[in-house]
């Protein structure tokens, strides 16, 4: 069995709201430093029985997990 983790992400570009949001409120408890908060999500998977889980994942990413019009995503296999 493999412990997958997909890290998903909007792409460069394009407007984060929730990170805007985490950023506006970061700076107003006293954090005057932040800037350029992104919001992203984790996912992580156990996949059983399957050859190659990176490459597995990387379908689920581009079927399901991630809109790649507008996210990124990274793979990783422990």
């Amino acid at each position: 069995m493999a412990k997958v983790k997909v890290h998903v992400f909007l792409k460069p570009g394009v407007l984060d709201v929730q990170g805007k949001a985490v950023e506006g409120a970061l700076k107003g408890l006293g954090w005057a430093g932040v800037a350029n908060a992104r919001v992203g999500k984790l996912i992580e998977l156990d996949l059983d029985g399957v050859d190659d889980p990176a490459a597995e994942a990387k379908k689920m990413c581009e079927t399901l997990l991630a809109n790649t019009v507008i996210e990124s995503y990274r793979v990783e296999v422990a």
